[in-house]
């Protein structure tokens, strides 16, 4: 799909030559890490929940449209913008696809692979750090997490909400010990180790409700 083009007034015989119409600035090759720039912004001044599409195409001075034609919504912006591994549609569409009494050991599998690359890890941990000092960081991360993970996950599953938090909050921690503190054995245990370990807890959150 090509890029909507925005028209621009003759020239008024100035050495400029055609001035683009204020406000709105017409495709261009770098479009996209325009409006990705824009949205790292206003995330941080605003965070996820007020962040809107609209506000986000005023500040990289480009129509919605556009903002459209290369995000598939405001939550897949935020993973490219925050460079995430992964987005919240594939979370759910792991952990939905297959038993129930498995599901456990799906999440638990999903976390340590994705982890287990550095590359994909290190703009998590960064995210991490940084929000240690910066409370719109906090706040930031606070609303994505609850919103575009946890609170879908949960009702999708039928399961209350402090129920996905506490088994998050479980697998973010043994993350931060393996990767961050280092902390041994857990830092070079095997991966296969690490989820028989951890399957029957997880699961044992993420099970329906008696």
């Amino acid at each position: 799909m090509s890029e909507p083009v925005v028209s621009t007034p003759a020239g008024n015989g100035s050495s400029t030559g055609a001035r683009r119409r204020p406000g709105r600035r017409p495709g261009s090759a770098d479009t996209r890490g325009q409006i990705l720039a824009a949205a790292r912004e206003t995330f941080a001044e605003k965070g996820f929940d007020k962040a809107t599409i609209r506000g986000i195409a005023r500040q990289a001075g480009v129509d919605p449209a556009l903002v459209h034609h290369y995000f598939s919504g405001k939550e897949g912006m935020f993973v490219e913008a925050m460079e995430l591994p992964i987005n919240p549609e594939n979370v759910l569409g792991v952990l939905m696809a297959g038993p129930r009494e498995e599901v456990g050991e799906r999440l638990v599998r999903l976390i340590l692979t994705i982890t287990s690359e550095a590359e994909a890890r290190q703009p998590v941990l960064a995210l991490v750090r940084t929000a240690m000092t910066n409370e719109r960081m906090v706040v930031m991360i606070r609303e994505f997490m609850t919103r575009a993970v946890l609170n879908r996950v949960a009702e999708s599953m039928g399961i209350p909400l402090i129920r996905m938090e506490v088994a998050f909050a479980q697998m973010f921690g043994v993350i931060l010990m393996r990767y961050v503190l280092k902390l041994e054995p857990l830092a070079s245990a095997d991966q296969e180790e690490l989820v028989e370990l951890l399957t029957p807890t997880i699961q044992g959150y993420l099970a329906p409700p008696r």
